[in-house]
């Protein structure tokens, strides 16, 4: 459901030939705080601050009567859109009056709690966007008054774990990080308020919802923003998704419209900020403002004076902002606190200044706390105080009235960015006749390039009288009393996906590994056995050439494909349902890569088909002998509870990796003091019987195991190796986009999941009678292979393969001495039987195998073993 709120008026268009009044279905007006005193708003006769772009470009905006004193036009340099809706009204590029910019985030937020009602408002949380709406989020939530804020991020802070990420597609920087002190912040099921400055197509909005919905499922959401400007195109997406996701979606904002574009608009409006960009360049050495706004260089040398630094007594306890939460608690400390922070900003200012123009200028993602103190230093002061903050956004300036970017200041950041170094601007402020400017920065950023000859106080020095320095102290979250600052990383990346690392859509998995696509991995099989028996290297630390089917092999595939993929499809059921049953309602999927990965997302395909369930899929790296990767665990556990997570596999043989998993849990446990894991893995086929919880016990084939990377989103086997692979890095893995021509990872799956409505009663009695079955594990599997060892003389349960997954495997990566088959095995071994006349290996057939075929190694395997034709000698 989606409700659209605003306060209803009159409508109009703003256009180069100025302001006219029209109808406009569905408009609204600004919210009652009032609209900008001195802006020009294109009413009465005023300039409006987009005729210009309106004129050269043909761009007309559209909407409620008071859209053009909120918004007016600038230029960029973005591949996706030229053109920049410019708020005169949020405190970002435009100074403007701080109770003028806290009352518009304010009354909106009385809006929302209306909306709400107390008891929810009570229970809701307010989350703005980084850089430009974290002020506005800030001020909604106190206009809310119960509710915590947070807002997101673009700075990693070391010791506070992620709950969640997501990308902002038309910006130039687009990761947002969500970092809160406490977890539990977004894991409630009460109301979620988003705040954005503006609400164009949406995508960022209901991308974060997405993201966060999959975690911390709720049943309503609130969208706030400034102004409605969507096309009439992207209307209906907001309904549509608020049904998809079975939520409530509202929508609050101030006024809305819509941008009118004309054809070939983008490449008018870069070919004018790339004429506009040339002058000024060839201006540059002039001592006057260039055709960009932007003062020369010369004009703008070492300041006069160094900056004047106030101590503003910040209470330690209160938070910079909302990076890391902010409960409103601290809001009432921080009114009490407000007061006296003012009086020694007033204090500092020279006697003039008092009576004259000031700016408090914030500090890119930093807009609350100066705001506020803007806010009480108008109060206080007969000064005109005007409120603006430094962004990273690159802007292209034009000194013209009917240009929203008048003039721009350019220095370097002063933060040191995780991003690396770059340009930082400030908007409107040269030239605009302050007569004292108090720049407030946090304690991060006040570093050695902030008070550089070419740093913000210096460009700021060329411009005013008087530069005044207030440092909030950057809040630094408590850090657990179980981790060490220096243990790891703030964070871990988050988990690779489709197209850009393997062939599966984007949903279907997320790959908690890094890409080492670029890494020469391969060697010769003969000599990886050779170096893997000797023990000179494990066999996580190289990857064998990938196998490239021959036609007869691939005709076998999708014959034996074809032959199973009911059976497959009712074993996907059965594991499923088992999980949904016992497990958890709403499992968390964690496949071992890769041989698992296929398995977990025809798992969640069937979740999807049965129950309508949007399950997260995750793939992980488990190595024999090394364990699981403990920084994927660490960043399940940051982002879901351990108890809802399910390791999945394909098949078991005699059980070696559901052994490592169990260590390797509880070792986990034990080194971070995380609980919950449950180290038993679901797997398709468990014919060692070494699960509870399996869609069969057969051996049979499960045609993913007759390829590699070609049925497994083209991704290797995953690498494990010292000098690829750090302490705080994931496990590695290659992405062979070159075997794109020979995939069949996307048809294995369908065909399958094709299969799933006529599986639905098979499944649902062979799962009744599961679960009053005892499954106890008997480990079956591992006493046979033993068995085998022995017999065989091999002394090394590790070079006995059991099953047909295993047995193909072995074929396909190792050099194998013999295969054991059971007498009468069909065509399930036709495969493994082609394979095996492919490489010259032996089929022995035996009466009584537990298994359909085990693979064996040779024991005591050199290059020296293998004839000259290229093929396994029998011993």
């Amino acid at each position: 459901m989606n409700n659209a709120v605003n306060d209803g008026g009159g409508a109009g268009v703003w256009s180069a030939t100025g302001f006219r009044p029209g109808t406009k279905a569905g408009a609204g007006a600004g919210p009652g705080a009032g609209s900008p005193s001195g802006t020009p708003g294109g009413a009465d006769g005023e300039i409006w601050s987009g005729c210009w772009v309106a004129e050269r470009l043909g761009v007309e905006l559209v909407g409620d009567e008071g859209l053009g004193e909120l918004l007016g036009l600038a230029l960029r340099r973005n591949p996706k859109r030229a053109h920049l809706l410019v708020s005169h009204v949020l405190g970002k590029h435009i100074p403007q009056s701080p109770a003028v910019v806290y009352g518009y985030g304010f009354a909106l937020g009385l809006r929302v709690r209306d909306l709400l009602g107390e008891d929810e408002a009570r229970r809701a949380v307010v989350l703005g966007y980084a850089e430009t709406a974290t002020g506005l989020g800030h001020s909604v939530a106190d206009g809310v008054g119960l509710a915590p804020c947070l807002h997101s991020t673009r700075r990693p802070v070391d010791g506070v774990a992620r709950a969640g990420g997501f990308e902002e597609s038309h910006s130039h920087a687009t990761s947002h990080l969500l970092l809160p002190e406490n977890p539990g912040l977004l894991a409630g099921d009460g109301p979620l308020v988003l705040v954005d400055d503006e609400f164009s197509t949406g995508n960022t909005v209901l991308n974060t919802i997405r993201d966060l919905h999959e975690r911390y499922p709720r049943d309503r959401y609130v969208i706030v923003a400034l102004v409605d400007m969507r096309s009439a195109a992207d209307l209906g997406r907001l309904d549509d998704f608020a049904r998809e996701i079975g939520a409530r979606v509202d929508l609050v904002t101030a006024a809305s419209g819509t941008v009118r574009l004309p054809e070939g608009v983008l490449e008018k409006g870069q070919a004018l900020v790339a004429r506009y960009e040339s002058e000024a360049e060839e201006s540059a050495a002039s001592d006057s403002p260039g055709p960009d706004g932007q003062t020369a260089p010369e004009a703008q040398g070492a300041p006069a004076t160094p900056a004047l630094r106030v101590e503003l007594g910040w209470p330690e306890e209160i938070p910079d902002g909302g990076r890391h939460g902010f409960t409103p608690e601290h809001r009432v400390r921080l009114e009490g606190a407000l007061p006296a922070m003012a009086a020694r900003i007033a204090e500092a200012l020279p006697s003039d200044a008092r009576r004259g123009r000031v700016l408090v200028l914030g500090f890119e993602e930093l807009m609350y706390a100066p705001l506020r103190l803007g806010v009480a230093l108008e109060k206080l002061t007969e000064a005109e105080v005007r409120y603006s903050t430094t962004t990273r956004s690159p802007v292209l300036a034009v000194d013209d009235p009917g240009y929203a970017i008048r003039t721009r200041l350019v220095f370097p950041a002063h933060d040191n960015p995780a991003d690396g170094p770059g340009e930082r601007y400030a908007y409107n402020v040269a030239g605009a006749g302050f007569d004292a400017v108090v720049a407030v920065v946090d304690s991060t950023a006040d570093t050695p390039e902030l008070h550089a000859p070419d740093g913000l106080l210096a460009r700021l020095s060329a411009h005013t009288p008087s530069v005044l320095l207030a440092v909030v102290p950057s809040y630094a979250p408590a850090r657990p009393s179980t981790a060490s600052p220096t243990e790891r990383p703030s964070m871990l990346p988050e988990p690779l996906r489709g197209p850009e690392f393997s062939s599966y859509a984007p949903d279907e998995v997320g790959w908690l590994l890094q890409d080492l696509s670029d890494t020469r991995l391969e060697a010769p099989t003969e000599e990886r056995e050779e170096a893997i028996q000797s023990g000179g290297a494990h066999y996580a630390e190289s990857l064998p050439v990938e196998y490239q089917p021959t036609d007869a092999y691939q005709e076998l595939f999708h014959s034996a494909l074809a032959a199973s993929a009911t059976r497959i499809a009712q074993a996907v059921g059965v594991v499923t349902e088992t999980v949904l049953a016992e497990r958890s309602p709403r499992p968390v999927l964690v496949s071992l890569a890769r041989a698992g990965t296929p398995v977990g997302v025809l798992m969640r395909r069937w979740a999807q088909h049965r129950h309508g369930l949007d399950l997260p899929h995750y793939a992980v790296s488990i190595v024999r002998g090394r364990g699981i990767d403990a920084n994927a665990l660490r960043w399940l556990a940051a982002h879901h509870d351990p108890a809802d997570i399910v390791f999945v596999d394909g098949w078991t043989g005699k059980g070696a990796i559901t052994r490592e998993l169990a260590q390797a849990v509880e070792e986990f446990e034990a080194s971070d003091g995380i609980t919950g894991f449950d180290p038993e893995i679901a797997v398709l086929a468990d014919p060692g019987s070494c699960v509870r919880t399996y869609g069969t016990r057969e051996d049979f084939l499960i045609p993913s195991a007759c390829l590699n990377s070609t049925v497994s989103g083209l991704i290797s086997r995953t690498v494990l190796r010292a000098d690829l692979v750090g302490e705080h890095d994931y496990h590695g893995a290659k992405f062979y986009r070159e075997l794109a021509a020979a995939d069949v990872s996307v048809a294995f799956l369908d065909a399958v999941s094709d299969r799933f409505d006529s599986v639905d009663e098979a499944v649902d009695a062979q799962v009744k009678e599961l679960l009053s079955t005892d499954r106890s594990p008997t480990w079956e599997g591992w006493a046979a292979v033993e068995r085998i060892s022995e017999e065989y003389g091999i002394h090394d349960v590790n070079l006995v393969k059991p099953g047909v997954g295993e047995a193909t495997r072995v074929l396909l990566r190792r050099v194998p001495w013999k295969i054991l088959a059971r007498a009468g095995a069909g065509a399930d071994l036709d495969h493994v039987r082609l394979l095996a006349e492919q490489r010259g290996v032996p089929v022995e057939e035996v009466a009584e195998l537990p298994y359909t075929c085990v693979g064996l190694i040779h024991p005591k395997y050199t290059r020296g073993a293998t004839g000259a034709d290229g093929k396994a000698v029998t011993v």
